[in-house]
């Protein structure tokens, strides 16, 4: 049977093409293209990649953003408490392992005054004291902020050994307005308390403090 008809050559054509032609004879119009149809599908709508990748961007402005308001005094008070944390921790494992009695005592808020009219770089003024200790253990005294204070409450030191158990204690931070307050069951060790970076307490109220100004 030949083909080479001009209609046998049109069809084709349009098969090859995806398209639904009319026959001249019918005189029906000529349908859509599928391959035009899907092109445009495609070009409709987001990837699940490109909402990924929306997202990220999003969530990094969010954090960049909470990081740059944030408070300095409250990142410099959980800093500090941080370190007090650790530095109570390895206190409380030397006096367990030697058997000596050994406490955390801030200086007195007297000494803090006499320390106001020293320079901030002098390395002779202590904020606080390991008592008890071995010299040759020589855990740091001083706070990495010089304005930070700290009181024992209920009492003027931290026990931290030799006993395993140590009774429930607690100490505030504070710097600026923000407080911190570290807290053991006598058991664990010292952690922040949800209660934190709470406003500080009124001024006249009486404490132990351990201040560099």
């Amino acid at each position: 049977m030949p083909t080479s008809a001009p209609g046998n050559r049109a069809g084709a054509a349009s098969f090859a093409t995806g398209a639904w032609v009319g026959s001249p004879s019918t005189g029906r119009p000529a349908g859509r293209t599928f391959g035009g149809e899907g092109r445009q599908n495609r070009g409709r709508g987001f990837t699940l990649i490109e909402l990924l990748i929306v997202v990220a961007i999003v969530a990094l402005a969010s954090t960049l953003a909470t990081l740059a308001l944030r408070d300095p005094d409250a990142s410099a008070l959980e800093r500090e408490a941080d370190r007090l944390s650790a530095l109570l921790e390895a206190a409380r494992a030397e006096s367990r392992a030697s058997g000596l009695a050994v406490r955390w005592v801030p200086a007195p808020a007297s000494q803090a005054g006499e320390q106001a009219g020293e320079q901030a770089g002098e390395e002779g003024a202590l904020h606080f004291r390991f008592v008890g200790l071995p010299a040759a253990l020589n855990l740091p005294q001083r706070w990495l902020t010089p304005q930070v204070q700290a009181e024992v409450v209920g009492a003027r030191s931290l026990l931290l050994g030799p006993e395993p158990l140590i009774g429930a204690q607690r100490v505030s931070l504070r710097l600026g307005d923000r407080r911190l307050t570290l807290a053991t069951d006598g058991l664990g060790p010292f952690e922040p308390q949800p209660a934190d970076a709470l406003l500080a307490a009124p001024a006249g109220q009486q404490a132990t403090t351990a201040s560099r100004p």
